[in-house]
């Protein structure tokens, strides 16, 4: 836990005290895990209404210059050259060993790129970008902006009365636009598993737009609580628990995520092992975990086979709230990571029985 006065805060500090949030040291940020309705009812806003989160944490930039998705493409298996104008892209970022040194949100702006990365691997992230670009392209990092996730199925009907151009948005769509006046940059996309939208906001306006989308009907504030058992619901990888450095693309059942023509090509960083993975299958696989009874099972809690081997380790665990039960992922050798698999999750000592699930948990609503 990091000491209270080295934390930094997000532009929306003050309105979260405002509103009563209880806040918690996360990625160096002092951030709310929960306001007063607490954490299930978060949850449950966000599946049935609309639930507003401050990501503000998170990193953002921007490559400028003439060939920035080929730059780009160093250092990822996506096909960023592809990406058309007002898109967005999951994109993973690749080690020359295999792994994934962090997963981002990839935008074509027209003129630039525009990148959302996670906020424990900002740093490095940037570093890593801003080495690979050559003479004339330049990372401009976006520290004057905030970010909010507007999430839930009234997302929509919350924002469509503010700016209609992004009601008429589909799942990935990206558009400049002003809401109530305030300019910002929009994508629909989110980390729920329901249809919403990110945005990204000059800081000093920040505030102003949080409590303009909060005032709107069905518009709750949540904190990284429900934004966690949400995001686990979805099936979704929180990097540093289910992706690291130590897994590829092709163990985390991410291969989703990697170009056709890159495929073709293979010449991004691990290519060799996400192509001998494919090819041969890797030795362990992520996949989706239902216990048995109500008791979740945790992060690094121990995985075994029906006759008690040990076969993998949970990553990401909890009590889901729309499923109202246990559900959780984690990594299992390749021969016991079919669904339905019987499995014991070694809980305080004890064996806790449960199955392989595939996953999402709850079905994903994103405006297709």
């Amino acid at each position: 836990m990091a000491d209270s006065d080295s934390l930094l805060e997000t532009p929306l500090a003050g309105l979260h005290r405002a509103l009563g949030a209880r806040m918690v040291p996360f990625a160096g940020y002092a951030m709310p895990v929960q306001y007063p309705a607490g954490i299930m009812a978060e949850h449950l806003q966000c599946r049935s209404g609309a639930a507003l989160f401050d990501v503000s944490h998170m990193g953002q930039a921007e490559i400028l210059g003439e060939g920035a998705a080929a730059a780009l493409e160093q250092l990822t298996p996506a096909d960023l050259q592809g990406l058309k104008p007002h898109r967005q892209r999951y994109a993973l970022l690749t080690t020359m060993a295999g792994g994934i040194f962090d997963d981002c949100m990839v935008a074509n702006l027209g003129d630039r790129l525009f990148l959302v990365v996670n906020a424990s691997r900002k740093a490095e992230d940037f570093a890593l970008v801003e080495a690979a670009l050559p003479p004339g392209l330049r990372l401009n990092i976006l520290a004057d902006r905030a970010l909010l996730a507007l999430q839930g199925p009234a997302a929509e009907a919350a924002i469509a009365p503010l700016a209609p151009g992004l009601a008429a948005l589909s799942f990935m769509g990206v558009a400049r636009a002003e809401i109530g006046g305030i300019p910002v940059l929009a994508s629909r996309s989110g980390y729920t598993g329901e249809d919403g939208y990110e945005i990204s906001v000059a800081a000093d306006r920040a505030e102003a737009l949080a409590r303009l989308l909060l005032a709107q009907p069905g518009v709750q504030p949540a904190g990284l609580g429900a934004r966690d058992s949400l995001r686990l619901e979805a099936g979704l990888c929180l990097y540093g628990n289910d992706i690291d450095e130590t897994t590829s693309p092709v163990e985390a059942a991410l291969t989703w995520s990697i170009g056709k023509r890159r495929r073709m090509e293979w010449n991004f960083p691990g290519a060799e092992r996400v192509r001998e993975e494919l090819a041969n299958g890797p030795a362990r696989l992520r996949v989706g975990l239902k216990p048995e009874g109500r008791q979740p099972a945790r992060a690094h809690t121990p995985i075994q086979a029906a006759d008690g081997t040990p076969v993998g380790e949970v990553t990401s665990g909890g009590f889901g709230p729309s499923v109202n039960g246990p559900v959780a992922m984690g990594y299992v050798a390749r021969a016991q990571a079919g669904d339905g698999t019987p499995l014991g999750l070694l809980v305080r000592g004890k064996p806790l029985a449960a199955r392989v699930a595939p996953t999402p948990f709850v079905p994903n609503r994103y405006k297709r």
